[in-house]
């Protein structure tokens, strides 16, 4: 794994370049002190936004700074670690194939590994339900921690969907284009916005929502004894992450239940002098 920690300084211009991009969502992060400083943890995290995935970075940046002496990996679709350029930049982050060895392999060497069970399916999900948590009865990150004796740490994100219009999943059509052969894919979104208007997969920009994302108290199910292969006791741990994931989701979308306005007042406040005024008039 060595080589996915070649980047230690805070200060270099790769993580310049995530907080001038995270600053765009104006985030919070509560609740980082539950993330171990040193030794094997799993973050699960909720999805959203296709592309932009706001909410990854704001928890994986939260990650890093808690943990700067010691290993924390995020996880990514081959398609995007073998990208020109971008694939070996987020490498140099500490980012790994989403797949269970890599992740095995990243809790073994002592780190804190970044998960999103949904995938593509959760962060491709209808804008109508960018309020659910959505794994698609995804468990593989159960048996990982139960086998691996680590405890699981969810991460919640509030406000990342809101940032772009998405009309459907469009599984149907990545079903026609076959790509869950081709890229491991379920999905092929359709949105709505700017410049492209209605159109599928294409990065339409996003809109500047506010991301809140809080880390919550361990899952800590190394307590447990039993077999990771035991499909009752996999699905009672399945169905503990995803109804306290929820519920903490249910309770920062109240507390912030326009984010996007939220977001425009953020940056209206942080406008030098006067200007900062402007905020006031944004309802």
């Amino acid at each position: 794994m060595s080589e996915t920690r070649q980047v230690r300084n805070l200060d270099h211009p790769l993580f310049a370049a995530a907080r001038a991009y995270t600053n765009y969502f104006t985030p919070t992060v509560t609740g980082i002190e539950h993330l171990p400083i040193a030794g094997p943890a799993l973050v699960i995290g909720n999805h959203s936004s296709i592309y932009w995935m706001p909410e990854v970075w704001i928890t994986f940046m939260a990650m890093l700074e808690r943990r700067p002496a010691e290993p924390s990996f995020g996880v990514a679709h081959d398609v995007v670690l073998g990208t020109p350029v971008l694939g070996e930049l987020i490498r140099q982050f500490g980012i790994i194939p989403a797949n269970r060895d890599s992740a095995a392999a990243g809790l073994k060497d002592g780190g804190a590994v970044m998960v999103y069970p949904g995938g593509d399916w959760e962060a491709c999900r209808p804008w109508t339900e960018r309020d659910k948590i959505d794994f698609a009865g995804r468990k593989g990150f159960v048996r990982l921690a139960l086998e691996m004796g680590v405890p699981v740490i969810p991460a919640v994100a509030n406000g990342g969907h809101d940032s772009i219009f998405v009309l459907s999943r469009g599984a149907r059509s990545a079903e026609l284009l076959q790509l869950d052969k081709l890229f491991r894919a379920k999905v092929f979104p359709y949105t709505v916005g700017v410049p492209f208007g209605v159109a599928p997969i294409l990065p339409q920009l996003p809109l500047p929502a506010t991301v809140d994302v809080s880390f919550l108290p361990a899952l800590d199910w190394s307590a447990r004894p039993g077999d990771p292969d035991d499909a009752e006791l996999v699905e009672r741990c399945y169905a503990e992450t995803v109804e306290v994931m929820q519920a903490e989701l249910d309770r920062l979308r109240a507390a912030t239940p326009h984010p996007v306005v939220t977001g425009i007042k953020n940056h209206l406040a942080g406008l030098p002098g006067p200007l900062s005024g402007l905020a006031a008039l944004v309802p």
